[in-house]
Order: structure tokens, then sequence, then C-alpha cells
């Protein structure tokens, strides 16, 4: 069977920032394909942050893409470069942490994982296998093949450099032994966030002072919060993590903009999101039935499609009950009272004076029934059921005797 390469790419490219160099991926999928070679690719991971959000899966799912078009994925958990700390996006070092901090969070992620990824196809390494074996000589050749002028070019450096403020050299080793990982493992490829951009071209580099083919680079978006503006961040409270309860990752869900729940479909799942948009653009899918789809399929990868089916039955009965006084006593409707919904407001309820304020009323959309706002004034309820009715600020709990 030929392999279809384009249509590879077409999937590589779903959700990404940037490729460095694309013409070099096809060159290395195209070697891959005929030489029945898988290619390598790697993701570097430091466990500092132990709980897995929807912001690390990403990442991880374009590294299941790759996984399932056949390829060897290196899930490296950084447990030495944790000991030195990333300076990516800082302004001042980072505290460094202890090595028992780093084996406990290293542990969970190998536990979350499996959730995205095929933890059967999947290498897990730890890039102390190589780097805690480096002499200071080993050290010292390392350094020797990157300036200090290129990394003066990184923004966090240069900024706090101008500023005046502490640069240890010790941060200057977490990009080289970041790069030296791809050294180690002859990676073909590298993801990550595109605010690692700068750590994955020095691997590059540093690959190619060792003799090797430089590793193309490929990195994903950050995934803003629910809030829209900052990244999903545990600090920041804007998250949903992967191991939360299927009613909590159900709610935050729908909780997202319209525009933002766009971008959560093309970053969190592989539907056809200018579908989406389209059918959302003509009106054949109201956005919030498009919200409630995508906070289903989140939680089914996450929990199961029976439990995403009772969430979505949950929160549309929570949605219809908001505001609605839960302490509301039953008022039963006789039966000499006709079902229609004018006679039940002017009749049965006392809601309104006159049948024609009744239809004013309708029209204006400031009725609603059961959570819904009605427009058709011959509206029947249904007897021998519980229904609740709202006008304005005006609720009640009614009964139809049959």
């Amino acid at each position: 069977m030929v392999k279809n390469i384009d249509k590879d790419i077409e999937l590589i490219r779903r959700g990404t920032v940037e490729i460095i160099q694309a013409n070099e991926l096809k060159v290395k999928l195209e070697r891959s394909a005929k030489n029945n070679k898988p290619l390598v690719i790697k993701a570097g991971f430091d466990p500092t942050a132990p709980d897995i959000h929807l912001g690390h899966t990403v990442l991880l799912r374009k590294m299941r893409h790759f996984q399932d078009l056949g390829h060897s994925i290196v899930f490296l958990i950084g447990d030495h470069t944790a000991l030195i700390g990333d300076p990516s996006g800082v302004s001042k070092t980072r505290p460094q942490l202890t090595c028992k901090e780093v084996e406990a969070n290293a542990k969970t992620y190998e536990r979350q994982i499996s959730k995205v990824l095929d933890v059967k196809k999947l290498q897990i390494r730890f890039n102390s296998e190589w780097l805690a074996k480096m002499d200071s000589i080993k050290i010292g050749e390392l350094m020797g093949r990157y300036s200090v002028q290129r990394m003066l070019e990184r923004d966090d450096f240069s900024n706090r450099y101008k500023q005046n403020k502490n640069i240890t050299m010790l941060e200057f080793l977490y990009p080289l032994f970041q790069g030296y990982d791809s050294v180690a493992l002859k990676a073909d490829i590298e993801l990550g966030g595109s605010d690692q951009k700068f750590n994955l071209l020095v691997g590059r580099d540093i690959q190619c002072g060792y003799g090797q083919e430089a590793q193309v680079v490929i990195t994903v978006p950050l995934l803003e919060g629910l809030d829209g503006v900052q990244k999903m961040s545990k600090s920041l409270g804007n998250y949903v993590g992967i191991n939360e309860s299927a009613k909590d990752m159900f709610g935050k869900l729908m909780s997202v903009s319209d525009d933002l729940m766009y971008k959560y479909y093309e970053l969190l799942t592989d539907e056809d999101v200018g579908r989406i948009k389209a059918d959302v653009g003509s009106g054949a899918l109201h956005p919030k039935q498009a919200k409630v789809n995508l906070a289903k399929i989140i939680v089914t990868q996450y929990h199961s499609k029976t439990e995403a089916d009772r969430q979505a039955e949950e929160f549309d009965r929570a949605f219809k009950d908001k505001d609605f006084p839960q302490d509301l006593p039953l008022k039963d409707i006789p039966s000499s009272i006709k079902s229609d919904i004018l006679s039940i407001l002017v009749d049965g309820t006392g809601l309104l004076s006159s049948r024609g304020e009744a239809k004013r009323k309708i029209q204006e959309g400031a009725v609603e029934v059961d959570g819904s706002k009605i427009k058709d004034v011959s509206l029947l309820l249904e007897c021998g059921k519980e229904h609740k009715i709202r006008v304005g600020k005006r609720f009640v709990r009614v009964l139809l005797k049959k």
C-alpha cells in the first residue's frame, strides 16, 4: 500500500503554529515510508506541574497523530533539566525542584498520559539517563557548540539583561541540555508549545554540531483557559483537568465563549471545524448545541459516552431551572380551567391580568415554560405533569389536574 504523504502532512499541520522546516518534514516522511522505518518523534515534559489539563493535551494529541501514523513517539520526562528550571517566559530565576519532587511529579505523568496516548506504543524516557552521566569535559564540549550572543537573542534573557536582572550561568544550560536530548535520542522531529520555540531551535543547531541531521521543529499553540484571555493554567484557576469529574468538566466547557469554542474544537477534537462554523452561521446548528456537542466529545474522551450523555441531560435540566426558586410551592390548576397557556397565565395563576397582556408578553419573549421562552400563544400544557412558568421576575410551579 502506497502511503499518502500529503494526507499525513495535512493531519500533522492541523492545530499547529509553525513547522520548521516544512520541506524537511516532507523529505523525512517520504524517506520513512520508502525505508519502512518510523521517525523518532520527541516531546519533552518537565515534571513541574503534576496535574495534566486540557492545555497539555494539545501537545499530547499531536503526539497521538504521529503515533497513529506509525511513528516512534518518545515521551521525554525532563527529570534532570527540571532540577535547573526552564527560564522561558519568566522575569527572574526559577526555584529548583528537589529530586523527590521531580520523582513524585514524574509518576503522575505516567499515570495520566494513557488517557491520550497508546502507552503500549510509547517510549517513556528520562533525560537523567544521559545528562546525569555527563562530566565537566562533556558539558564543556556541549557549551562550546553554542554562543552567548545567540543565547541572548532569547527574549526572556535579553529583557532581563537590559533590566540588569540576574541571569545565572545555570540557566544557559537548560536550552543546551534540551538540545542535547535530541542528540541522545537521534530525534527526527521535536514537538513543543510555541513558547518553547527558541529551545527547540537550539536542538537543531546542537544536532548539526554533533554531526546529526537537524530535527524538524513543530510548535503547537498555547490553549487559552476558560477566561479566553490567559493560557490555561491551574494557578490561574482557568483550567479543565483531565482527572476532573465528568460533571465539573462538562460544566466548565459549557462556560467558554462561542469564539473560544471553535479553537477548542480545532485543538482538542478531530471534528471538522469548518463544517461546524458553517452550520452555526447558516442557523442549521445553534451555538449552544455546538457547545454541548463539544463538551460531550471531550467528556467521552476522558470518561465515557454514557457519562457524557448523562451530564448533557443534567446540564440541560439545570439550565432550564436556572434562577428558578427551589422552594416554590406547587399550585394545583383545577380541570375546570383550560390547559392553553393564555388561560393558565390569566385564570389559573393570575400572573397576568388579561389575555391581551398575556399575548403581548409571549410575543415579547417574556414568558418561559419549563426553561424555554415560548412564542406560540396557543400552546397547550400537558395535564398531569408539573410545569415551571416564569414571567419576568415572577415564578410559579403548576400541576394541571386531569
